[in-house]
């Protein structure tokens, strides 16, 4: 007796397992009906026709993070970079991801590494780095158009890593050693041209300080020799202007022949005693002896009266 009220209580659960079903918050479920789609169950308590309807998937409908492996791929100058990423999906239509695709996490993330190839192939090495956000969104562009009919949305996509080959890496540390010795040439290059522009203008400030200061002494020697032009000029013109008077005077006129007279013969006494050519009578130069003893005597002769 007691066998056959286990049985029956064990035949009564397997009769309840399969006529509730509880379908949590984060999924849905895909009920077929003898094989055939029947509908789809939102979350919550639902009961079923035991042996008849069967839930054949459930879906995950939170965001679900994939990871793409690393893969390499050639970029458009031809060099070899592996690169991986995160593709970010959710189950938008519970039906489609069923029957729109065997598995479409593993869809996804082949869909994903084949698009990463081909936009890593139209982009340089220099772009991929510098151009990731661009390339993010072109992924999931492309991803997002084939995958619609699966039934998912892809949010985004993140290239995590993107590591360029060995050799690739020592010849990108030797242009940017050389490119760091470039900038130091040129920056040398710079300081020294600078300096020496700085050196030219100094010798150019000095030269203009120079000839500034030769030019105001030339200006000052000139003024000097004009004033003492202007000075003699008119000690000149006022020694003429007593002689003119004097001339007029009685006894002047004969007193400037004989100064006249007097300073001829001293000049040609000069003349005589320094020259080695003789072209006049070198008694001449005893003239100054006799008009000298002349005037002594008109004086004498004068005393006298």
């Amino acid at each position: 007796m007691l066998a056959y009220i286990t049985f029956a209580i064990l035949g009564l659960l397997f009769i309840l397992y399969h006529w509730i079903l509880i379908v949590q918050t984060r999924e849905v479920c895909v009920i077929e009906r003898f094989g055939k789609f029947q509908n789809i169950l939102e979350p919550g308590i639902h009961f079923l026709i035991p042996f008849i309807d069967l839930a054949a998937y459930r879906h995950d409908i939170r965001e679900q993070c994939i990871n793409v492996p690393p893969q390499n791929c050639i970029s458009r100058d031809n060099i070899q970079i592996e690169v991986d990423g995160l593709v970010y999906i959710k189950v938008m239509d519970g039906r489609k991801a069923s029957y729109g695709i065997e598995n479409y996490r593993k869809a996804a993330i082949n869909l994903a590494q084949t698009t990463m190839r081909s936009e890593i192939g139209k982009l340089k090495l220099s772009q991929t780095f510098s151009e990731r956000d661009s390339l993010n969104e072109t992924i999931v562009v492309e991803i997002d158009k084939a995958s619609e009919s699966w039934g998912i949305k892809v949010l985004r996509y993140e290239v995590m890593n993107i590591t360029p080959s060995h050799n690739v890496v020592q010849t990108l540390e030797k242009q940017m050693e050389a490119e760091r010795q470039k900038r130091a040439e040129i920056t040398l290059a710079t300081a020294e041209k600078e300096s020496t522009i700085n050196l030219s203008e100094g010798e150019r400030q000095e030269a203009i300080n120079v000839s500034e200061g030769e030019k105001q002494r030339r200006i000052n020697e000139a003024h000097g020799r004009a004033k003492e032009i202007s000075i003699i000029a008119d000690a000149t013109a006022e020694g003429m202007a007593i002689l003119a008077q004097s001339i007029n005077e009685p006894g002047g006129e004969d007193a400037m022949h004989l100064r006249l007279l007097e300073s001829f013969i001293s000049q040609v006494a000069a003349v005589m005693d320094t020259a080695d050519v003789t072209v006049v009578p070198a008694e001449m130069a005893k003239l100054s002896g006799f008009f000298e003893g002349m005037e002594h005597v008109s004086k004498t002769i004068q005393g006298r009266k």
